[in-house]
């Protein structure tokens, strides 16, 4: 069953209303009940109330005697009940309790309150009040009855008395509490229920694929700070959504041009236009080799977002590592005119990782560097340790990366063009995969302005043991 907050803040209020007054009670109860008990001379006291009362009723024949007005004749018995303990005799007015006339009803035969203060049966109930009656005789039969409340020690009397004055307003104040625990509840309610209705309608929106909803994050609340957590959420979906249709579109176009290529080749074939030629057949395994290539690299990217890369870690020299890759680009260095250059041994580099993997990194930044870097140009390599991190760096020289897309290296499929010129290969992906690599490590991968006039390419790995 559904309950809504409105009910359940009321609920909540309420029984926190109940248990303060029960609490209170308990203390009352345990006030009045808490100490021995001693005799009571009530019933003696209130003998001379009997026998006049039993007097003016064989007089009348009824109780039309009374005073009309409900004030009148609370006064008229207020002041019987007093004339009648004044009268009453020495021992019992040594005894007599000064707020007896407070405690003493009158109810006829059937029961009906006609005059004085009756304990209602709630108070009677909460705090522990003891009831005692007395019949009104006439003429051997009975005709009302005089009921005294009273305590289990005759000292508490005057809290009982004090109770029964105030009954009508303890539940009063029992109506106004629930009152105000509905009122409070009401509010709090509609305070929780807008943010609340908000998030509820903002999450259906973005299930239904929404990613632009925004919630309004003016509070300042733990509501005010799960709006602002659910606009960086569907921030997030966003961007990804439009990731993934980049990734799409970006996908199909890398495929499309080899794809296109083969095509081409085989129809012209097939219609008899080409022969079969090795440079035919050398021309289409290019091709098919360029798909493997971003086939496997898609493969490789896809099961890094899924972390399901293996990484056979252990303790590894990390400039050991580069300065073998640097040595075996030294071919290809020689062949593209470059000027290549490594720095001295750092202090320390040894670093937990798997050897395979950063010198599939290292591989993949020197083939960078060696494609988009102009011809005369320079490459230095650098390592030095900085407090607990090993930082590996890769400057080239000119051509520079924009400085408003240096932050967008590494994002999948992207390529500066044309100032890195695309004619020579690559599809955008080995940055991406090398960045993941990299943080799979603990470490970082990032790009900056190269003092030589190209890109400088940073990688930092933690220390071992740091």
């Amino acid at each position: 069953m559904k309950v809504s907050i409105g009910k359940r803040l009321f609920f909540a209020v309420l029984l926190a209303f109940l248990v303060v007054a029960g609490i209170g009670v308990e203390l009352v109860r345990w006030k009045l009940s808490n100490r021995a008990p001693r005799p009571s001379t009530d019933m003696q006291e209130v003998s001379g109330l009997v026998e006049q009362l039993s007097a003016r009723y064989r007089k009348h024949g009824d109780w039309s005697f009374l005073p009309a007005s409900p004030d009148q004749r609370r006064r008229w018995f207020l002041d019987r009940a007093m004339a009648a303990e004044a009268d009453g005799t020495s021992v019992a007015r040594d005894r007599a309790s000064p707020n007896l006339d407070y405690r003493i009803g009158l109810l006829d035969v059937r029961r009906r309150h006609l005059a004085g203060v009756i304990a209602s049966p709630a108070l009677v109930a909460i705090a522990s009040i003891d009831t005692v009656q007395r019949s009104i005789v006439v003429d051997g039969a009975e005709v009302g009855y005089l009921v005294v409340a009273r305590s289990q020690n005759p000292d508490d009397d005057l809290a009982i008395a004090f109770l029964l004055e105030q009954q009508k307003n303890l539940l009063l104040i029992a109506a106004i509490g629930v009152l105000l625990a509905a009122l409070a509840a009401a509010l709090l309610a509609a305070h929780f229920r807008k943010p609340i209705r908000q998030l509820v309608d903002g999450t259906r929106r973005l299930g239904q694929g929404h990613f632009d909803v925004q919630l309004p994050t003016r509070r300042s609340d733990e509501l005010g700070e799960l709006a602002a957590t659910f606009n960086r959420v569907a921030a997030r979906l966003k961007d990804t959504e439009r990731w993934r249709q980049q990734w799409v579109a970006d996908t199909s176009h890398e495929l499309r041009t080899p794809l296109s290529v083969l095509r081409a080749q085989l129809e012209a074939l097939q219609d008899g236009i080409r022969t079969t030629t090795p440079e035919t057949v050398a021309l289409m395994l290019q091709q098919v080799l360029s798909l493997t290539a971003l086939v496997d690299d898609l493969h490789e990217l896809a099961r890094a977002d899924q972390g399901q890369l293996q990484y056979d870690k252990a303790t590894v020299d990390a400039w050991a590592v580069v300065t073998d890759v640097f040595a075996s680009f030294g071919e290809k260095f020689r062949a593209a005119g470059l000027i290549a250059s490594i720095g001295a041994p750092p202090s320390s580099s040894t670093v937990l990782a798997d050897a395979t993997r950063l010198r599939q990194v290292l591989v993949n930044l020197f083939e960078n560097s060696v494609r988009y870097t102009d011809a005369g140009g320079r490459i230095e390599v650098g390592g030095e340790r900085f407090e607990h991190e090993f930082r590996i760096t890769i400057d080239d020289s000119a051509p520079a990366v924009p400085a408003n897309l240096v932050e967008h290296l590494g994002e999948r499929f992207f390529r500066v063009e044309p100032s890195r010129n695309r004619q020579f290969g690559g599809t955008g992906l080995g940055l991406a995969l090398s960045r993941h690599i990299v943080e799979a490590h603990g470490g970082r991968l990032s790009f900056d302005a190269s003092a030589l006039g190209g890109l400088r390419v940073i990688v930092v790995l933690p220390l071992e043991g740091s």
